[in-house]
């Protein structure tokens, strides 16, 4: 999405809002009003576990078979993939919000039961920085972002079920309402993934929901503001959290998402770098707001810097960044919002903006 000057200073504003918004949030808050995660169910404990139930079936995350695109097809399901994606980005969800950037269960899955309607399909943030948004077409991807690895991001029953309501468990209940609506998210997790200790519970989490198709990956181990870090203790903190992900089944990360979405000095110890022997390298680094992001196929993407939209309403500083205001938006400009044409080894985008498209990508326009 191309801003003019004055529309491009906002945006900044608002990622400022947005970060100092967070900061005060996470280091100010009293501890006893963020909630730990008791052992998951089931987890080796010390003390016997119940033993869940044979697991219903869940919404499965696999897509229907892909169509072969042509010009003519691509024009009918009017498909524009070089149209911007929200990428949505919650933190707490709580029955009573404590802070702006919190939600509430019935928030959440009022939200992404409007996403349902309106069309929009998950995909991870690994899938959409490669490329691969591998949807049915005249649908549109938007990837679900968590940060901080909260208890109430995911958590089992005592059935072996997701938590009615966690993330994970409004993520399923939108997708049994809404099959369309695939069950695929990021999470971005620091040192106790969920609000868990024990090695072997969050071993359990991560794989639990890796093996589903969400995807769990790399916050910084303790989510400090990267701007007043040297470039030895940054690449600490993602390597610390890296090897941790590798231990629990889930590295290497190959997304970043900054903490209060704030760059380090030298940016590019946020892309890759190495710390006592480890190496990381990622392909997407995502910050804090505040617009929809480029899509992956267009000149305009800064993989090393993707914009994101705070979950919230339209008060306040939400009023012209937050979820609300930006899907309103495109839902009344269909013209910039990234529509699949159905066909993963094709860009399909109209010709008038064809030369949009990055030259990685350009053997693979079907421009009509």
């Amino acid at each position: 999405m191309r801003s003019s000057a004055p529309f491009t200073l906002i945006i900044m504003m608002a990622n400022v809002v947005v970060v100092a918004a967070a900061v005060v949030v996470l280091l100010t808050l009293p501890t006893e009003a963020v909630p730990r995660a008791a052992p998951m169910t089931g987890a080796v404990t010390g003390t016997p576990a119940p033993q869940p139930s044979p697991e219903p079936d869940l919404p499965s995350a696999d897509l229907p078979p892909p169509v072969q695109a042509t010009p003519e097809f691509a024009r009918q399901v009017k498909a524009n993939e070089a149209g911007t994606v929200p990428v949505l980005m919650y933190h707490r969800i709580m029955k009573k919000r404590l802070a702006s950037i919190d939600r509430t269960p019935a928030q959440v899955r009022q939200e992404m039961e409007k996403l349902a309607e309106d069309g929009y399909v998950p995909i991870t943030a690994r899938e959409f920085v490669t490329g691969k948004i591998n949807i049915p077409a005249g649908k549109h991807p938007v990837v679900l972002t968590f940060d901080d690895g909260h208890a109430s991001h995911f958590a089992l029953d005592g059935n072996g079920m997701p938590a009615k309501d966690t993330a994970v468990g409004i993520i399923y209940q939108v997708a049994k309402k809404h099959p369309g609506f695939r069950p695929v998210a990021t999470f971005w997790v620091n040192r106790e993934p969920f609000g868990l200790r024990e090695r072997r519970d969050q071993t359990r989490a991560v794989q639990w929901l890796t093996s589903r198709g969400f995807e769990v990956a790399n916050h910084t181990w303790t989510h400090p503001n990267l701007p007043g870090l040297s470039k030895k203790k940054v690449a600490e903190q993602i390597v610390r959290t890296e090897r941790l992900l590798d231990k629990l089944g889930a590295g290497p990360s190959d997304t970043l998402a900054l903490p209060f979405g704030a760059m380090p000095r030298k940016r590019s110890t946020a892309q890759s770098g190495k710390w006592d022997g480890s190496r990381y390298a990622f392909k997407g680094v995502f910050l804090a707001g505040a617009q929809p992001s480029e899509s992956p196929f267009v000149k305009n993407f800064d993989w090393r810097a993707i914009q994101r939209i705070q979950s919230n309403g339209k008060k306040g500083e939400c009023r012209k960044w937050c979820s609300q205001y930006w899907l309103e938006w495109l839902k009344k400009h269909p013209d910039r919002l990234y529509t699949a044409d159905g066909d993963p080894d094709k860009v399909s985008v109209p010709k008038k903006i064809r030369g949009t498209i990055t030259s990685k990508w350009r053997r693979q326009v079907n421009a009509y």
